[in-house]
């Protein structure tokens, strides 16, 4: 049965809760399979949790999904955090944004090693030259079936195409984008409350597929004083230890401590993931702290976008070619693991500190018609974030050039056309051709186009 089928006669009976069990082999699976950046990653979990598992209902993911791009840090991981702790309560919310990180930290960290010691890695990135084809595909089935539910009306319609203009044409900044959109739909809900509703009755999406896991039910969690106080303990200080411990093990001065406190900033300001401070991040390590060799921070991108998980794992080559190559005297490459190891750890602690403190908050102010209409609208905005993100991949895997044009106020990435790529945009032909014509699941995919990968990188 299709999606559209589907749609049209939804289930009326919600599936079983799922246990802790089944919970973790499904984030094991989305684990391994987050190819694509944000835009592949929010796709990946909606088709897999809303649509094949219905675990939480299209208005729920997306009321999630709304409170995490308004955060520091990958809004993919940390909605994989919510949507864990919806699920299972803190032990969910840890095991599936921890599941989301896993398989990506140990891929970048073997091509930061195999980075460091040759500057060699031909066969992944082979491997993963097919299978961004695929996420590509994938990606653009998603925009077209978030907005296609998410866009209930022009309002909504044009929310999207601004933010799309907003950042792709004008590179305003993401946070200035979705804070726009969340003030216009606060206001707007106070005056025309039926625009910007964020559903019908008990707070239900027409959108929505059906009756699932989590739908109109609220977590049993007082979001008390006492609780953020447990959790700001708890999480900082999980925050903090690495640091102490480094610091006293070889200095405060040291280039680990430097290492931990630096990315402890960094994950503070993250705002739109690793696009966003790619710059900064790229003249700090090379400039600042001379880490890096010029262009490198670009070589680490690559790696990152050809990985799972958040593409702000560019960020752990980052700390471990910064440890690896002033290791106060270790082993170099154990050096490289403990510096991309503080760097991960320094990266995403912050992120479940995020979802554990605020998470209770947002579920207990569904109800409030300014604050669904604000989060309404920055759904509608989201969506032309993803279809931004969208075409900003698409343009990276089909043109092996990308170059950026400012003029005045406008300031936007073009292909260079004649760096086209014609195996990948073939590719991508054929990918789109299976994903939107064919019942060929997500696995099978991936793995397809994983293998042509590596049979293009074996043409001479």
């Amino acid at each position: 049965m299709s999606v559209e089928a589907a749609s049209a006669s939804p289930p009326l009976i919600a599936p079983d809760h799922p246990s802790f069990a089944e919970m973790t082999a499904v984030f094991t699976r989305i684990g391994l399979l987050s190819f694509g950046g944000p835009a592949g990653q929010i796709a990946l979990m909606h088709k897999v949790l809303v649509e094949e598992k219905r675990w939480i209902s299209e208005t729920r993911f997306l009321h999630a999904l709304n409170y995490c791009t308004l955060l520091p840090g990958p809004e993919a991981q940390q909605l994989a955090t919510y949507i864990g702790w919806l699920l299972h309560g803190t032990r969910g919310g840890i095991v599936a944004g921890t599941l989301f990180i896993i398989p990506g930290f140990f891929v970048i960290l073997a091509l930061s090693a195999s980075y460091a010691l040759f500057q060699q890695t031909d066969i992944l990135t082979s491997l993963f030259y097919g299978i961004k084809a695929a996420v590509l595909a994938i990606v653009v089935e998603a925009v077209l079936r978030v907005s296609r539910r998410a866009l209930r009306n022009g309002v909504m319609v044009a929310l999207a195409a601004l933010a799309f203009i907003a950042l792709f044409f004008f590179a305003v900044p993401f946070p200035l984008v979705v804070l726009t959109a969340g003030i216009f739909g606060y206001v707007g809900a106070r005056q025309r409350p039926d625009l910007f509703a964020a559903g019908g009755h008990g707070g239900k999406s027409k959108a929505d597929t059906g009756p699932a896991v989590i739908d109109d039910n609220v977590p049993e969690v007082d979001p008390s004083w006492r609780r953020a106080v447990r959790v700001v303990l708890v999480w900082g200080g999980l925050w903090v230890l690495p640091w102490v411990l480094v610091g006293l093990a070889f200095g405060w001065g040291s280039s680990f401590a430097s290492i931990y406190a630096f990315f402890s900033q960094m994950a503070v300001v993250t705002f739109g993931g690793a696009y966003a401070v790619l710059a900064y991040v790229a003249q700090e390590a090379v400039v600042t702290f001379g880490w890096l060799q010029p262009g490198e921070m670009i070589d680490g991108l690559a790696l990152a976008e050809t990985t799972p998980g958040p593409l702000v794992l560019v960020l752990t080559f980052v700390g471990f070619l910064a440890a690896y190559r002033d290791g106060l005297g270790l082993d170099p490459l154990l050096a490289g693991v403990l510096g991309a190891a503080l760097t991960t750890w320094a990266t995403f602690v912050p992120c479940f500190l995020w979802i554990f403190l605020g998470a209770p908050y947002i579920e207990r102010l569904r109800n409030n018609k300014a604050v669904s209409g604000a989060l309404a609208a920055i759904t509608a905005a989201v969506v032309g974030v993803i279809l931004n993100l969208a075409i900003w991949f698409g343009m990276h895997v089909v043109f092996n050039d990308v170059q950026r044009i400012t003029w005045g106020p406008l300031n936007m990435a073009l292909p260079v056309l004649p760096t086209i790529d014609w195996i990948a945009l073939a590719l991508c032909i054929l990918a789109g051709f299976l994903v939107f014509r064919t019942k060929l699941g997500m696995l099978w995919t991936l793995a397809l186009f994983g293998v042509l990968g590596v049979a293009v990188g074996l043409l001479p």
